[in-house]
């Protein structure tokens, strides 16, 4: 059994930007990454949007939007730094009605709160600014961009390896043992020991918590969103990110038109509840997944708060004709076929005994390991300075 001072669990874009600034933090230190997969970022990080986030609509003070803010800058320098590819291509908020134009002001205000940069538009600016969408009103923050998350996953793993890190691949951890000395880690049928253990693991972060008997008082449940393409011939049809003025009411964003890096534009994603944690295909059904959420009394508390607006995603997600009525509102002159297949992916969701979600980053601790145990978006935006608060956070508890 290998021995390291460090390992960390789960080889998303947050697990490799911890490991990675563990090893320029602490270079002399053995530092371990497993991931179940046989690949990187194969997961949340793989199938996001690739929007770089510039934290419209978090709550001021909120680790969420100082990781984001700060997240949002330091992304974008280290894809100048490394010829990867980006566009700041900014965004734009529409209000279709009279009462999305009222919500405007508190989304406005927010951006202040938070110190991003907004600007308020006329129906008649918007619609200069995009002939093809409609409105009676807009928000404009020009930080928001966009990125490839697995291409900057992939070159922090190569700058972690140079520096003699470790990863391996298709390791999957089915057990965690703490002791006085550190964490002895089943992978699959062997095991390594670690002095400290920090479990970035996604879609599994509470099954993780729990193998180091942690008493945690939530549950992941995993949301699909679900994605459609635009025809090619549709590639230049906005200039900016383009989303809805979000329902406040509601826990998800809404559906919004999004610009690529490869170039093309995808509509989505709705939010409909998954049966399988990674239940990418069309019809998902775990029943060890279904097991833990059906036996959760939190999952049935959330379900009936959201009964109604769960039914409305799950009708839209089988009838397209309801997806793109949302679409429509601001963006009139898209048809049926123009909305093209494209990969889902799946939101893991930390959910409370009480039905609450946890809106913010959540994170858990033993005296040998700590676990993010809920990153919502901008999970990806704020990896890097995520990775140093872990990096400080553990340094507390374990000297390298």
């Amino acid at each position: 059994m290998q021995h390291y001072d460090l390992a960390l669990i789960g080889g998303g874009i947050v697990g490799i930007a911890t490991a990675r600034e563990m090893k320029r933090r602490f270079p002399g230190a053995s530092i371990l990454l497993v991931e179940k997969e046989t690949t990187l970022a194969r997961h949340q990080t793989g199938r996001n949007s690739g929007v770089i986030h510039a934290g419209v609509y978090y709550a001021p003070g909120s680790l969420k939007a100082g990781f984001c803010r700060e997240g949002a800058t330091r992304t974008l320098a280290f894809c100048r730094e490394h010829g990867l590819p980006y566009l700041q291509c900014g965004k734009l908020l529409v209000a279709t009605d009279a009462v999305e134009f009222e919500r405007m002001a508190a989304l406005e205000e927010r951006c202040r709160l938070n110190r991003i940069e907004v600007q308020r538009l006329s129906d008649g600016e918007l619609k200069r600014r995009e002939p093809r969408i409609e409105g009676v009103g807009a928000l404009y923050v020009p930080a928001t961009g966009i990125t490839d998350y697995p291409k900057i996953c992939a070159k922090m793993a190569d700058e972690f390896r140079a520096m003699g890190g470790e990863i391996r691949c298709g390791a999957p951890v089915v057990g965690l043992e703490e002791s006085r000395d550190g964490v002895r880690i089943r992978i699959g049928g062997d095991a390594a020991f670690a002095g400290y253990v920090i479990a970035c693991g996604g879609l599994a972060a509470d099954r993780l918590a729990r193998m180091m008997g942690i008493d945690i008082d939530f549950r992941i449940i995993p949301f699909r969103g679900e994605y459609y393409r635009l025809p090619a011939r549709l590639n230049r049809i906005v200039r900016h990110l383009i989303y809805p003025i979000p329902d406040p009411d509601l826990p998800f964003l809404g559906v919004h038109l999004t610009r690529m890096i490869d170039g093309s534009v995808t509509v989505g994603p709705n939010a409909v509840l998954g049966w399988k944690r990674e239940g990418y295909g069309r019809f998902n059904v775990d029943l060890a997944d279904c097991r833990d959420m059906l036996g959760f009394q939190g999952f049935w508390r959330l379900a009936a708060e959201n009964l109604q607006s769960g039914m409305g995603e799950f009708r839209d997600s089988i009838c397209r004709a309801g997806y793109l009525r949302r679409v429509r509102k601001y963006c009139p002159g898209l048809g049926l076929s123009d909305l093209g297949p494209y990969p889902a992916g799946i939101r893991a969701q930390a959910v409370r005994r009480d039905g609450s979600l946890v809106h913010d980053f959540l994170f858990a601790e033993s005296e040998r390991s700590l676990h993010v145990c809920n990153a919502p978006s901008p999970a990806a935006t704020s990896a890097i300075p995520i990775g140093e608060y872990l990096c400080g956070k553990a340094a507390e508890k374990f000297r390298l």
